[in-house]
């Protein structure tokens, strides 16, 4: 018995040192990400912010990791029609072409976005498309020959920069364009009425013994391009097929133009254009050693890697939008905050705006436990509109993420929900297919810096819509603004927008964007 008492005696002192030990752990390691949103006996502060708006315009869009393609129409901005050009890689340089070559097929596909929801016993799936907007909405779409030469570095910057592209630039690849579209199938699916389908690609062959082969694959835009074009352009001219260098100032890629269809809204779909590829199937003669000749079935892939852009026409831009970002009150804060992404518009905001608020606040000794900002969905102005399921705060005075989302490992199945705890989630009602009702970033780290340091900068922040909250680069402006010559590189890969109540006296209180700081008093 005593050598029991002994050992429990023993493991209360251990579990004592160690609930001492993990209580003594640098406070800032731990704060808001216990604390949730029951904030127990927690003191809470209100301070009142600043926010207006502030007009994005022509971005650099080079290489981006998604592009839109088609037209999305939002009552609350505007009309977007989204273009695309590219460049196209060889991928196997100096392809062998044999004699009397004659291409059988051309098709050019890029995959969606989607999720496997059903396998069919017949070995056949349903799939589910993501970020999809519109539907199935039909749009004129056409390929055609690029006769513009997309640079890799700015003669202008002394060939030591990256030469830049951007979203207003269509009609200067529109222009260069040659010839006839190359999608140039009697099916209208494929062009004069193209939309984005969910189902799945499946390919049949045929062998020589006559055994036929399905394979399938995820859905995708899956376009047939001219055969005789790429006779002539490709197998006619291997010269030109000895180093991509070569290839790509001869052949100058492709440009993606879109257009409205009679009586139809259109659609967009965000897409990885860079995963796409052309495959052009041909057959040539094959002498054995004999003399005898054969038919043999080859292929080329040219991959869509080379320099790209996405090309934005704006049209038809809400009145009330227009005004808001065009009129900005940087005194007292706008009553609506429009954030838009791609060539859109953004909301700034100030925060510690009342004179000696921040030197007060630091004088109290105060310990942060957590500090959010609240944006509320203006829910009677979006009723109509696609909501963006994310927003992002940034420091808009360095251009650079806020301390809060570097410390944030948190991660998630579906990449775009990780770094949940500084969020900017969508909050939707309970309720199935529930509008928005807000969206909570949490900031607590960066307003513990500010309070513990009083050399520290009270910087600008900047709130944008973003498609990947894991890309935390900057694009830049064709136009510096008061505030920055560059964006926040996520908020243009996203077409959608919200509208935000703002820090205007006018907004009712309970809508009004505040920051909450919950803390506690040394002892």
């Amino acid at each position: 018995m005593y050598n029991t008492s002994f050992i429990k005696k023993m493991l209360l002192v251990v579990m004592s040192i160690v609930f001492l030990y993990s209580c003594d752990k640098d406070y800032n390691s731990i704060g808001g990400n216990l604390i949730g949103d029951n904030h127990f006996d927690l003191l809470q502060y209100t301070s009142a912010v600043v926010a207006h708006n502030q007009k994005i315009g022509p971005v650099a869009t080079n290489n981006l990791a998604v592009n839109a393609l088609g037209i999305y129409d939002d009552p609350a901005f505007g009309k977007t029609t989204a273009h695309f050009a590219t460049q196209l890689n060889l991928a196997a340089l100096a392809p062998t072409i044999g004699a009397h070559a004659v291409v059988d097929s051309v098709y050019l596909s890029v995959p969606y976005f989607s999720t496997l929801t059903t396998t069919n016993t017949d070995g056949s799936h349903v799939y589910e498309l993501d970020s999809i907007y519109g539907g199935q909405a039909p749009i004129k779409l056409s390929v055609y020959e690029s006769g513009y030469y997309m640079r890799d570095l700015d003669p202008l910057g002394g060939l030591l920069q990256t030469q830049s592209y951007f979203t207003d630039q269509n009609t200067l690849f529109d222009n260069a364009k040659i010839g006839s579209r190359l999608n140039n199938s009697t099916n209208a699916a494929q062009n004069d009425a193209f939309y984005f389908s969910p189902k799945e690609i499946v390919q049949t062959t045929t062998a020589t013994d006559g055994k036929v082969t399905t394979a399938r694959s995820v859905p995708a835009m899956r376009l047939k391009l001219n055969s005789t074009f790429f006779a002539n352009k490709i197998l006619s001219a291997p010269d030109k097929l000895v180093t991509n260098d070569v290839f790509k100032d001869y052949f100058r890629g492709l440009y993606f133009k879109v257009e409205s269809v009679s009586g139809s809204a259109g659609s967009m779909a965000m897409m990885n254009l860079k995963a796409g590829k052309i495959t052009i199937s041909y057959t040539e003669d094959l002498v054995d050693s004999n003399g005898a000749i054969t038919r043999v079935q080859k292929t080329i892939d040219l991959n869509m890697t080379g320099n790209s852009v996405s090309l934005l026409d704006q049209s038809g831009a809400n009145g009330t939008y227009t005004s808001a970002v065009n009129n900005p009150n940087t005194s007292v804060g706008d009553a609506n905050l429009y954030v838009k992404g791609g060539e859109g518009s953004m909301a700034v905001i100030n925060l510690f705006n009342t004179p000696g608020e921040l030197d007060l606040i630091r004088s109290k000794g105060w310990l942060i436990n957590e500090a959010n900002l609240i944006f509320n969905i203006d829910a009677t102005k979006m009723a109509n509109s696609t909501e963006p399921n994310r927003v992002y705060l940034y420091d808009l005075t360095h251009n650079i993420p806020v301390y809060d989302y570097y410390v944030d490992a948190t991660s998630a199945a579906d990449t775009k929900k990780s770094k949940y705890i500084f969020s900017g989630l969508i909050n939707k009602e309970a309720v199935t297919n529930g509008r928005g009702q807000t969206y909570k970033i949490r900031i607590t780290n960066q307003i513990r810096n500010l309070v513990k340091h009083a050399d520290s900068t009270n910087v600008k922040l900047g709130l944008v819509v973003t498609e990947n909250i894991g890309d935390a680069s900057f694009t830049k402006l064709r136009t510096a603004n008061t505030f920055s010559s560059k964006v926040a590189k996520s908020s243009v890969m996203n077409p959608l927008g919200t509208i935000l109540y703002g820090s205007h006296p006018s907004v009712p209180e309970d809508k009004r964007l505040k920051l909450q700081i919950y803390y506690t008093k040394p002892n």
